[in-house]
């Protein structure tokens, strides 16, 4: 096989240690040798660039990118694969080789990416929304008509649930559709007009019957969770990540730290909802005025949350804003307290460590797949990020 060393570049390693100069070897889809004076059978010459392990995004939903009713009512019911196709694409240029999707696409457009049909980061796919009657995944509206933001379809089943056993029923049809994680809604929501943000959705004893039917099957849940209660209930239950955590209180944060629980912020979320609205996506007024109430609110949260060490993994909820501006988020975690280095390890090794990934991705280390980010100047420079990525290596393959 042939062995290729990109040599001359400041590696940031994933772990958080400071970057230094060093070369990386792969061969045969993985890192083979991290060191310096290494030499392979081709170079790539990286002078003056910094080398990151691929990225992760913890929450995107690759089929939305429209959140206007019209748009979504307008739209022909396939169109949202080749969205998928096209979104899938749009990340992987900004070197995020890994995503979780957090509600939307189904098993065939994971395969589909994993068979080489479309270029994109490797997904991890929650499938559908779980939510109660009335939740912040019920599209019901007061017309009458209910427009979700993804419609049920064969890959993607019905995810309401009302007691334990819808529950559990919900629970087994999502993992035979092939979720390799389970999202439930335990509050309301920003987007969904008719709920409170801070209000709770599921009791324990639901949780309790989701979290056991995913563990039975090796799967972890993951919790659209932003009111202090809902969140609290969560981590209670067992739910390994609370995603958004806008009203954290000192009591949740203290249970996600005694168990282990992780926090996705999608800080850049309510503030993509704010930029649709001015850029007249007719958006509901009600969620206008969640998210302009929200927003400051879940930047404080988030910074009392890093400074008593909760676990952190980068997440964007992209879809709810464009796909390709997922790098927005590293700043907006910067300005929340978290170091640059802290950053990016939340958005690599500890991402990886979250979906359970942390021997294979994640890091530039011996054995671990060969995913690489060349990106000219400062790996530190976040507004600039985006710009700055040079090449993209997915599995040892070039790919941007």
């Amino acid at each position: 096989m042939t062995r290729t060393v990109f040599t001359g570049g400041t590696v940031f390693d994933g772990t958080g240690s400071p970057p230094a100069q060093a070369d990386v070897v792969i061969e045969d889809g993985r890192i083979v040798d991290v060191g310096t004076g290494l030499d392979g059978d081709r170079s790539v010459d990286c002078a003056g660039t910094a080398l990151l392990p691929g990225l992760f995004d913890c929450h995107v939903h690759v089929t939305i990118s429209e959140l206007g009713l019209l748009q979504r009512v307008q739209t022909p019911f396939s169109y949202q694969f080749y969205e998928a196709a096209r979104n899938l694409w749009t990340t992987l240029k900004l070197g995020i080789t890994t995503v979780r999707d957090a509600a939307g696409a189904d098993l065939g457009i994971k395969q589909a990416v994993a068979d080489g049909l479309i270029p994109g980061p490797r997904l991890e796919i929650a499938i559908g929304l779980i939510s109660p009657t009335g939740g912040h995944g019920d599209g019901w509206l007061p017309s009458g008509h209910c427009v979700p933001l993804s419609l049920p379809h064969p890959g993607r089943p019905d995810a309401t649930a009302d007691g334990p056993d819808e529950m559990r029923r919900v629970a087994r049809t999502l993992l035979r559709a092939g979720a390799d994680v389970l999202k439930v809604c335990t509050t309301g929501g920003v987007l969904s007009p008719r709920d409170d943000p801070r209000h709770s959705q599921f009791t324990l004893e639901e949780l309790d019957v989701l979290v056991t039917e995913a563990a039975m099957q090796g799967r972890a849940v993951m919790a659209h969770a932003q009111g202090a209660e809902g969140i609290k209930n969560a981590v209670r239950a067992g739910i390994r990540s609370i995603e958004h955590g806008i009203y954290l209180d000192d009591e949740a944060i203290e249970l996600m730290l005694a168990r282990g629980t992780w926090l996705v912020p999608t800080l850049v979320a309510p503030v993509n909802v704010l930029r649709a609205a001015s850029a007249g996506a007719g958006l509901p007024d009600a969620v206008v005025a969640k998210a302009e109430e929200v927003a400051q609110v879940h930047a404080e949260s988030v910074r009392r949350a890093v400074a008593a060490g909760v676990r952190i993994a980068m997440g964007t909820d992209s879809g709810v804003g464009p796909h390709g501006t997922n790098l927005e988020e590293l700043e907006l975690m910067r300005s929340c307290g978290m170091s640059p280095a802290d950053v990016l390890v939340a958005s690599t090794s500890s991402a990886a460590r979250l979906l359970g990934k942390e021997g294979d991705l994640g890091r530039l280390a011996p054995g671990h797949r060969a995913d690489l980010v060349v990106v000219s100047g400062d790996a530190y420079d976040f507004p600039a990020l985006a710009a700055n990525v040079r090449e993209v290596w997915q599995d040892g393959v070039r790919a941007v």
